[in-house]
């Protein structure tokens, strides 16, 4: 329950950084669709891409160019409504500047969610975490 309503606080301020105002917003582009993505520094985008073979996660982050930079995508499952969310398939990437990671296909009919975590390797404090709404 704790996860549900940390990931609908997370979701709004998501909300808020992009309708702050039109310099905070950009688009990132993926094969199937384009997505809304916040143009804040160290602050994650993540989004799913289906095909009918599986899903994978997508996440990338937006840094400077002289900062070491970590960005981590999984993608989640829930079994049964109620049950705990189980890390399916996870990938990082750590270089300097921005950064974007891809997990491996998954393929399940539970229900799934796509986190990401980014932001400055170095400083786990100044990481942030964010997640897409249950699919």
């Amino acid at each position: 329950m704790r996860a549900r309503i940390a990931a609908a606080m997370v979701t709004m301020a998501g909300i808020a950084a992009l309708t702050a105002g039109p310099a905070t917003a950009a688009t990132a582009t993926s094969e199937n669709d384009a997505v809304a993505c916040a143009a804040v520094l160290n602050q994650p985008c993540a989004w799913h891409e289906t095909d009918p073979t599986g899903v994978t996660g997508v996440a990338q982050v937006s840094a400077d160019a002289g900062q070491l930079t970590i960005v981590q995508v999984e993608v989640r499952t829930q079994k049964t409504w109620g049950s705990p969310w189980e890390t399916t398939a996870s990938a990082t990437t750590v270089r300097f500047g921005s950064a974007k990671a891809v997990t491996p296909r998954v393929v399940t009919g539970d229900l799934k969610m796509v986190c990401a975590t980014a932001g400055p390797a170095l400083d786990a404090g100044k990481q942030v975490t964010t997640c897409t709404h249950p699919f």
